[in-house]
């Protein structure tokens, strides 16, 4: 009947909501640094240490996948799924065009307070604290993201042969790590500005919140995070309530997602409509698909 078909579509509905709210965790840093790279292959981009990724795919498992992520991607052939896996365990190419921009303009990071916000590989963030952040802090969807890939590649930027914090501008100068399981040669006083945090945006916001004192952040990052409108919400509150008063979003996006919905426009769009922030266009890439780096600012902001 008519009526128990809306009932349906009803509890479909909040089933899928249901889903997409998962609940903010911080994961600590162990004090051992070995285990963090234990097992783990390393490869280089732009001079910056990073797990090899398919390798993670073919030998993370039982508890280190507590979410069970790598083996629902890898057997749905997905890089995406709702609510389960958010795209963390591959590095998009937007993520280069925002670190290309950063580098271009000059972008100041000395002193900053940093959200690296659905940071995946964790490499926007790990570009700040080379940039001498004051601290840098992590988050991801995926807990298994945050420890099999981003926490990883923090400690191998941080220490060891990966040490090599200084200027964005020596990256490409720097010697390339070799692809092997490297050992942790001591600590690193940079991961104590580091946090990792695992979660839906609105779930880690509320933790950010009640924090004493309260987290605001000079800089937010983010990289290829309005594919899908259903999330525009929670992604505006989100960086409304984090983002310091005279803060600036940098967010690297297609203009256009094939399948998905999202896009560039239609954010900038959403945002003009709630009309807290302003908005402005600093980048547009041409090569392949189109792709934009957007600036956000609070309207009432200097």
């Amino acid at each position: 009947s008519p009526k128990l078909a809306a009932a349906k579509d009803q509890d479909e509905a909040a089933l899928k909501k249901n889903l997409c709210v998962k609940a903010a965790k911080e994961h600590s840093i162990p004090q051992d640094l070995n285990k963090v790279l234990e097992n783990k292959v390393m490869e280089t981009v732009l001079g910056l240490s990073h797990v090899k990724l398919s390798v993670v795919e073919r030998t993370c498992s039982g508890d280190a996948d507590s979410e069970g992520i790598v083996s629902k991607s890898v057997s749905s052939h997905s890089d995406l799924i709702p609510g389960v896996y958010e795209g963390g365990l591959k590095i998009w190419e937007c993520t280069f065009d925002l670190m290309d921009y950063l580098s271009e303009a000059e972008i100041e990071f000395t002193n900053k307070t940093v959200l690296d916000l659905g940071c995946g590989a964790g490499l926007l963030g790990i570009v700040a604290l080379q940039g001498e952040a004051a601290r840098v802090h992590f988050q991801d969807y995926n807990s298994t993201v945050i420890d099999e890939i981003t926490l990883p590649n923090v400690v191998a930027n941080c220490i060891g042969e990966g040490r090599r914090m200084g200027s964005g501008k020596d990256r490409k100068a720097s010697k390339p790590p070799s692809k092997r399981h490297r050992k942790a040669e001591g600590s690193s006083d940079v991961l104590k500005k580091c946090r990792f945090f695992s979660g839906e945006w609105s779930q880690v916001s509320q933790l950010l919140s009640n924090s004493k004192p309260c987290l605001k952040y000079d800089i937010i990052l983010t990289s290829e995070t309005i594919y899908n409108p259903d999330y525009y919400s929670a992604l505006h509150d989100t960086l409304a309530q984090l983002l310091d008063t005279n803060g600036h979003v940098y967010l690297a996006s297609k203009v256009h997602y094939f399948g998905v919905g999202g896009g560039i426009y239609l954010f900038e769009k959403f945002i003009e409509d709630k009309n807290v922030f302003r908005t402005r266009m600093v980048k547009t890439i041409d090569q392949g698909l189109q792709r934009c780096i957007m600036e956000i600012a609070f309207k009432n902001s200097c």
